[in-house]
């Protein structure tokens, strides 16, 4: 199978000359997509691509403006395809080995950059997933099973996203997490680093279930933005 990554379709355009002062790098604009995809409600493209202008001193000509926008719903379009077929978009070389800094392993640059932008999304929808809680609780009420009886899994929703969201936020910033931990604590979350990269793929398939288990509840934006041209 030739198909592309959505991180190689909008790659060539993101690492412009005219775009590189005002976006973050590709990695954290394709974690950042990909948590705009995998949103229960997801947001309208003038609500979520001012997020990824990290300069408001720059300026961008009108063309590079609709080359801009048409990349990035390219590129969610693209990552909406994967989660409809259950599969991740995490481009390989983020998980590929760790590196090491002193006595501690550590992501690498690209994941932990990937992350940040997943996670620098989640925080700017929080509502958005809160409110399709509420919406999945009400239709749910007068139903014998509820979101955490689904597919056979018994954990509340909560605690999927909880840990989803954990393990995120680890990665992101492993500096942090180790400045949070006793050095015998340091000393296993370093040697479990690898493992836990590993786990990664099945939590941000989880994160994506979760989100599919909620939009039930809500207007089914999927179709709307994976069949647009």
């Amino acid at each position: 199978m030739n198909e592309s990554l959505p991180i190689e379709i909008i790659k060539p355009v993101i690492e412009q000359d005219s775009f590189r002062s005002v976006l973050p790098c590709v990695e954290k604009v394709d974690g950042m997509i990909f948590a705009v995809a995998a949103c229960p409600e997801i947001p309208m493209p003038e609500q979520w691509m001012p997020w990824l202008i990290q300069s408001g001193s720059s300026r961008l000509v009108d063309s590079d403006v609709d080359i801009l926008a048409d990349t990035l719903m390219n590129g969610l379009r693209s990552h909406l395809d994967y989660m409809r077929q259950g599969r991740i978009a995490l481009p390989p070389y983020c998980v590929d080995g760790v590196e090491s800094k002193g006595d501690t392993k550590r992501p690498s640059y690209a994941l932990s950059q990937w992350l940040t932008g997943l996670l620098f999304v989640h925080k700017n929808v929080e509502s958005v997933w809160q409110n399709a809680w509420q919406q999945a609780e009400k239709k749910e009420s007068n139903s014998e099973t509820g979101l955490s009886d689904k597919k056979g899994i018994s954990e509340p929703p909560e605690a999927r996203l909880t840990r989803c969201l954990k393990m995120f936020s680890t990665l992101a910033n492993i500096e942090l997490a180790y400045q949070q931990r006793r050095a015998d604590q340091v000393a296993q979350l370093s040697e479990n680093l690898p493992l836990l990269m590993q786990q990664l793929p099945a939590l941000l398939k989880d994160y994506t279930n979760l989100a599919g288990d909620l939009a039930c509840a809500l207007p089914n934006q999927f179709e709307t933005f994976s069949k647009s041209t």
